[in-house]
């Protein structure tokens, strides 16, 4: 099993700092604290042989959390002071960027890291941004919701535009929200090195009546065909009927060992029918929380006060704790928890805390890399790392002690 290390940006800081230094996301002081602190994970994880490091995206956040408007930007930073470790975002939200500066970018931190990239492309779900950066495109929500078609339209769209970008020395488009040269059918006259671009450039460039028909994304990735595409995966299940037929690796989120279990399934069947013959858990990551102490108790009230408070007082506001619902359970929706210790427990009990001594996570992670049957489980992320939540000595220490007393147990 191959480990990615997510961390979510977030301005080191405690609550009532957060309040006596609004906004502190626009302190520079903090910032640079941060960035320190995520410069710091990633040498250590590159170190320690974790695989990938990730951040997703997310804009506005004035709070101080989710700080990570350009993931791609920061790797560029990371990985010139790392020598193995891959850089995912996770994710880039397609839905509210242009496609064709998506592709460019990645292709970069491509080049730059010599093949040390993947990329994870998401929907985007936060309406206070993407109203804004996405202008015309709703967010997702879910299945049934207002404009979620939409915004899935939109997606796979541009999904298919950043592949053209990738794999073809010149392509056009004719899209619905998208086209390639613009105005389609027009072209666009007027090059003046109209015969420059036909000797020098890629073929079908230029037409005979010197009218640009195509383009040429540059550079182009330094993997072939591009980078490995991934996407995150909550409740949809067209979301990952999707990925097996694009052959993308889907996040999984649901952590519940028979939910874990049916979704891997869905995807190697889905798979199957699509041409793509995998085993149980090939080509599949599974999102998860990790806490060790030197005793349980110590871990779980880690536990509480990171993931736990963060998912009681935030996350589960937009919808995340749907996953950690009991089968007839009924409950306000979103899902709340009487506390950050009642949240905690469920996660744990889900299956999505791992939390405990060395062994007790050990024991928790064995079932899951056999993703709950005969499988084997390909990826795993730490998801919500403890980065600007707790002190930096604390992070320190969770990633040292998964990374030397459990992972070597597991490690692929």
């Amino acid at each position: 099993m191959k480990v990615d290390l997510f961390a979510m940006p977030t301005v080191p800081a405690t609550h009532a700092e957060r309040e006596a230094l609004r906004p502190i996301g626009r302190n520079t002081e903090r910032y640079q604290m941060m960035l320190d602190e995520l410069r710091s994970l990633a040498i250590m994880a590159d170190e320690l042989g974790i695989d990938a490091f990730s951040m997703t995206e997310h804009h506005f956040h004035t709070e101080g959390g989710e700080l990570s408007v350009n993931p791609i930007l920061l790797f560029a930073d990371f990985a010139a002071r790392t020598q193995r470790i891959k850089f995912a975002p996770m994710s880039v939200v397609l839905t509210s960027a242009d496609p064709i500066r998506v592709a460019e970018d990645m292709a970069i931190l491509d080049q730059l890291t010599r093949g040390r990239t993947a990329v994870c492309f998401a929907r985007g779900y936060q309406k206070r941004w993407m109203k804004v950066l996405g202008q015309g495109t709703e967010s997702a929500s879910g299945p049934g919701g207002a404009g979620d078609a939409q915004n899935r339209d939109v997606y796979d769209e541009k999904l298919e535009i950043v592949k053209k970008a990738w794999t073809q020395d010149a392509f056009d488009h004719d899209g619905r929200c998208y086209q390639v040269p613009y105005p389609y059918d027009e072209g666009i006259a007027g090059w003046p090195a109209k015969d420059w671009t036909r000797r020098y450039g890629s073929d079908g460039e230029i037409d005979d009546q010197g009218v640009i028909r195509k383009i040429g994304v540059c550079p182009r990735p330094y993997q072939e065909p591009h980078p490995p595409v991934w996407a995150p995966f909550t409740l949809s299940e067209q979301s990952l009927r999707d990925c097996a037929k694009r052959g993308m690796l889907p996040w999984i989120f649901e952590a519940s060992p028979e939910g874990f279990l049916r979704w891997c399934t869905l995807y190697r069947e889905e798979a199957a029918r699509n041409g793509i013959e995998l085993a149980l858990g090939e080509n599949v990551g599974a999102v998860r929380a990790i806490t060790i102490g030197d005793t349980y108790d110590e871990a779980f009230e880690l536990a509480a006060r990171t993931t736990g408070f963060e998912y009681h007082h935030y996350f589960n506001l937009f919808g995340f704790g749907e996953v950690f619902r009991n089968p007839g359970e009924q409950a306000p929706a979103p899902l709340v928890f009487k506390d950050e210790y009642a949240a905690t427990q469920r996660m744990i009990e889900k299956g999505y805390q791992l939390c405990g001594t060395v062994d007790d996570v050990k024991r928790q992670l064995e079932k899951l890399v056999r993703c709950h049957g005969d499988g084997a489980l390909e990826w795993m992320s730490w998801n919500f790392f403890y980065q600007g939540v707790v002190s930096h000595d604390v992070q320190r220490r969770q990633l040292e002690l998964f990374a030397t007393k459990v992972w070597p147990e597991f490690k692929g």
